[in-house]
């Protein structure tokens, strides 16, 4: 699971390296995230985020990722992605 992030947006991908294909990608720019209600600013939609590239990774038969957080700390945006993935179901 590839995290990748801008000032405004979070975007992650779950890529299988071998096949070198995206299986499954999500962004806070998505209908499905736009059109949540989401409290807590950037850190509640990027937790949103995590919880639908889960719920997404469920439906193609995916559990377990390896995190790579693209070269960024492991706190904020970040952290609040992979918590909300472990939420949804993924294991790292």
């Amino acid at each position: 699971m590839a995290v990748s992030r801008s000032l405004k947006n979070i975007y992650v991908q779950i890529i299988d390296d071998s096949k070198g294909m995206t299986l499954v990608g999500v962004s806070s720019l998505a209908p499905a995230i736009r059109s949540m209600k989401i409290e807590g600013g950037k850190k509640g939609v990027a937790k949103a985020v995590g919880k639908v590239i889960a719920e997404k990774a469920r439906e193609k038969g995916i559990t377990s990722v390896v995190f790579d957080r693209s070269g960024h700390l492991f706190h904020g945006r970040v952290k609040a992605v992979a918590e909300g993935a472990r939420e949804g179901g993924l294991q790292f």
